[in-house]
């Protein structure tokens, strides 16, 4: 066996443990053009990096071996989504615009099912992220690159264009590198400076096996239930100071807690009559 793999696990949420980190001293990232002004040389957020030889032929193999057991596995899902508070228009998959945050290690199975969306998500610039931009924007999504440790300011202003454009935006919350299961405030940011609305999202599978990795990443298998729960919407004030800000990142850390459970709790039930299967 892949020592990779741990195993199929039904149930994963039973042995999380949410760990709240503390939260910024200060929310002052600036989410304007001129806030670049002294940065001159940085990459447009839709550039990728510079690479070896050897890691452009690592990326094209990882990227469409990911494509491709994204593309096998993904319709043979069975999806429920089910919500905090009704979506607008009624029956949607997603809403848009709205800034939308979950945790990494769903993003395989949330990748197939928002694959129509062309939902714009932040990656990092590193070779790992590359390979992840290359994979989902084969996959019809918009890779915004960036994170909270390099050129995390650029990449907010990036995504707050595709809100303007009425394109709905997709933090992997505690990527790139983790922790994991703690909410970094980049949504809380761009929600801030863009007078949109905020939600958490998860997708717990009946049936997966689970990689050795830092996010303990999630790969479904063949004909798994999914059941998607989406939380109620937060928006968060332009006036809003640091207090407030602070309020919102754990309202988003709760909500992110919270629908986690709720999926991994009823995903045994998708296909019943309160969860049934999703078309599309």
């Amino acid at each position: 066996m892949d020592r990779g793999i741990s195993g199929s696990v039904g149930k994963p949420a039973l042995s999380y443990q949410f760990s709240v980190k503390p939260f910024p001293p200060g929310y002052n990232v600036s989410v304007s053009s001129s806030s670049f002004a002294v940065e001159p040389e940085q990459p447009s957020v839709l550039e990728t990096r510079r690479f070896s030889l050897r890691q452009r032929i690592l990326l094209w193999l990882i990227s469409w071996a990911s494509y491709l057991a994204i593309s096998l596995i993904g319709p043979t899902l069975r999806y429920s989504i089910s919500w905090e508070e009704p979506p607008s228009p009624p029956g949607a998959n997603y809403e848009k615009p709205v800034i939308y945050s979950l945790w990494h290690r769903a993003v395989f199975a949330g990748a197939w099912l928002w694959r129509k969306a062309g939902a714009a998500v932040m990656v990092s610039r590193s070779f790992d992220g590359e390979y992840i931009a290359r994979t989902i924007e084969k996959l019809g999504f918009v890779a915004v690159r960036g994170s909270s440790s390099r050129g995390g300011a650029k990449a907010l202003l990036g995504l707050r264009s595709q809100l303007e454009q009425g394109i709905p935006v997709v933090f992997t919350i505690d990527g790139p590198r983790g922790p994991k299961y703690v909410a970094k405030p980049g949504p809380v940011l761009l929600s801030r400076a863009s007078a949109l609305p905020m939600a958490a999202f998860y997708v717990a599978l009946s049936d997966a096996w689970v990689l050795n990795t830092w996010d303990a990443l999630m790969i479904p298998k063949p004909f798994s239930k999914a059941l998607v729960r989406v939380s109620a919407k937060m928006r968060v004030p332009a006036e809003a100071d640091d207090a407030q800000m602070a309020e919102f990142h754990r309202q988003l850390q709760a909500a992110l807690e919270r629908v986690t459970r709720f999926a991994e709790e009823h995903v045994a039930q998708v296909g019943s009559a309160e969860f049934p299967i999703t078309k599309g």
